[in-house]
């Protein structure tokens, strides 16, 4: 596997430095790593309807936010990258159900994104079944799940991947493809068919 560069060393160090109470770490830590949590929300942003009114920049604050509320045990950049993505996912599955039940008249209160974001209901639909796809998967193969988040949702690349998953590059290619096709099958069987003419 290949070293990591200087600037993915030092984010390593002010993650573990944090989990080790820190607190000064944090914010060191906030400029090394935003651009990439932007590129991130951008990734994320692009798969929603293109006139919505969200910003890059509010949904990292929204998940930079959440993400200081973890207790978690920073590993290296490549985990904190990996928790980022599944907080910025699950801040738009909590929108897209939000959506889908104000539709319905339940009344709920707003989240907090919810001026910000403006999801369609076929595109909270599609990302809904995603996330019902990935939490099927989860259940009886957490490791490839985490696969798909970390690769398509945080971006990382396969050497990133299989280090946080704690395998080799060879058999995170043999299960990316079978992966990859059980959870297209997964989701197109739950789309409607459109009727014929």
């Amino acid at each position: 596997m290949t070293s990591q560069n200087p600037q993915s060393e030092e984010v390593t160090r002010l993650l573990v430095n944090y989990s080790n109470g820190d607190q000064q770490a944090l914010e060191q830590l906030l400029p090394l790593v935003y651009n990439e949590l932007r590129r991130l929300a951008a990734g994320y942003l692009r798969r929603e309807r293109e006139d919505h009114t969200l910003q890059p920049t509010a949904l990292v604050h929204e998940a930079y936010l959440r993400l200081l509320g973890q207790e978690v045990e920073w590993k290296n950049r490549a985990h904190f990258f990996g928790v980022a993505a599944n907080m910025m996912r699950r801040i738009l599955v909590d929108h897209a159900r939000q959506h889908q039940a104000e539709k319905r008249g339940s009344g709920d209160v707003k989240i907090a994104l919810d001026e910000a974001i403006n999801l369609s209901s076929e595109r909270a639909a599609d990302l809904l079944a995603l996330d019902d796809a990935l939490t099927a998967l989860a259940e009886f193969d957490p490791q490839k799940s985490r696969m798909i988040e970390l690769r398509y949702f945080a971006g990382l690349s396969v050497e990133e991947t299989a280090q946080v998953l704690g395998i080799s590059i060879a058999t995170f290619s043999r299960q990316w493809k079978t992966t990859k096709a059980w959870l297209y099958r997964e989701i197109t069987r739950t789309v409607p068919e459109t009727p014929a003419d």
